[in-house]
């Protein structure tokens, strides 16, 4: 099941707007609602399970071919996760960088946050002493200003650590904090598998 909501969260950006979250003005489109993710976690299996190409430090390269499109992603766990109210239960968070090369979608960075979060709510990720904005859709985030998704890889190829701040429907607030150990590494062995 963890699979499928895997492979939901990387490909759901072209479900839910049309086009990938990367090259959308999301501050300017509103996604529509979160069962547009459906289809993908009804389908992934039948030879889109992801097959572990590599593990780099906390971080995991991966490849999936969901409906015959190849879809590569970086995945971690949180190394830290807080929630205020404290010991607030919630399903298992993770961080993915992905790449849909079919779609022209590279190095899109998102997150599961294991929660269903505040309707209209915003998140921040927190990378290399920089904040960035992150707009949410059911259980996941993606960056808000998509221009600025580039320079956020980078920032993450370079720091230590990632921190991601969301408030669940119920009010909760959490903090996720990523260990970023490996992720460039996997990041270049993902770019081998998914040319432009």
């Amino acid at each position: 099941m963890i699979v499928r909501r895997i492979l939901s969260i990387v490909t759901v950006g072209t479900l839910v707007c049309g086009v990938a979250p990367a090259q959308a003005e999301s501050s300017k489109r509103k996604p529509a609602k979160p069962a547009a993710a459906a289809p993908v976690a009804s389908t992934a299996g039948g030879g889109a399970e992801p097959t572990l190409i590599g593990q780099f430090g906390t971080w995991g390269a991966y490849t999936a071919t969901p409906n015959g499109k190849k879809v590569c992603f970086a995945l971690a766990k949180p190394s830290s996760s807080k929630t205020n109210p404290p010991n607030r239960p919630r399903d298992p968070a993770y961080a993915f960088v992905s790449t849909r090369p079919a779609e022209k979608v590279f190095n899109e960075v998102s997150v599961m946050i294991g929660y269903a979060l505040k309707p209209g709510s915003e998140s921040t990720l927190e990378v290399g002493g920089g904040s960035y904005a992150m707009y949410t859709q059911g259980d996941g985030i993606w960056i808000k200003n998509a221009a600025e998704e580039e320079r956020l890889v980078e920032a993450m190829r370079k720091a230590a650590d990632v921190t991601v701040t969301g408030v669940s429907a119920k009010g909760t607030t959490t903090t996720d904090t990523f260990s970023l150990k490996g992720l460039s590494q996997a990041l270049d062995r993902l770019a081998q598998d998914c040319r432009r």
